[in-house]
């Protein structure tokens, strides 16, 4: 409905367990499916535990109208250094892997294990995201942020940065407990 009002920003709330990654790989491939919906899609996560998951279900997901996989009929790369491949179709990435690439900058990958909001070496104020010419602030068509409640909307947060960064991107927040923030 968000995106039919053409609106940029839309929150998801479910339950835990409920099927919220599984609601998420449907509405990409849905959006996939329709060539004036979407190119590419972000997927974040904020642990690299939660990108391995999805990476799992998106290997897994079989579609109602193909029998084919996901996976079979799109790209799907789950980030793990510093590279994006042009044909990936839907990348799964950490919030610390996204930043860092943007930023040009090598990441201690143990960044990955923890929730950054809950990180004791994390910056008090991210430094800002500057144009990186690799991947473009419209590189991105949809961002799908899970877990959208552990900071996707604080502003000083490296997650807002990524969403000021991509935004020309729809964003769809993924929550079992949203915030007023």
């Amino acid at each position: 409905a968000s995106l039919k009002q053409d609106k940029p920003r839309a929150l998801v709330q479910m339950a835990t367990g409920s099927g919220k990654t599984f609601t998420a790989i449907t509405a990409s491939y849905r959006l996939l499916r329709e060539p004036v919906s979407a190119n590419r899609i972000l997927f974040l996560v904020d642990t690299k535990n939660l990108g391995e998951q999805a990476e799992q279900e998106f290997m897994s997901f079989v579609p109602n109208d193909d029998n084919r996989k996901f996976t079979e009929l799109y790209t799907v790369q789950r980030l793990k250094n510093q590279y994006i491949a042009k044909d990936a179709q839907v990348c799964i990435s950490t919030i610390q892997r996204m930043y860092s690439i943007l930023k040009d900058e090598p990441l201690d990958e143990s960044l990955e294990e923890q929730n950054p909001e809950e990180q004791y070496t994390k910056p008090k104020d991210p430094l800002p995201v500057v144009y990186n010419e690799k991947i473009p602030p419209e590189f991105f068509d949809i961002i799908i942020i899970d877990e959208c409640h552990r900071g996707g909307a604080k502003n000083e947060s490296n997650w807002h940065k990524i969403m000021e960064y991509f935004d020309s991107a729809v964003q769809l927040g993924m929550t079992a407990t949203p915030r007023r923030d």
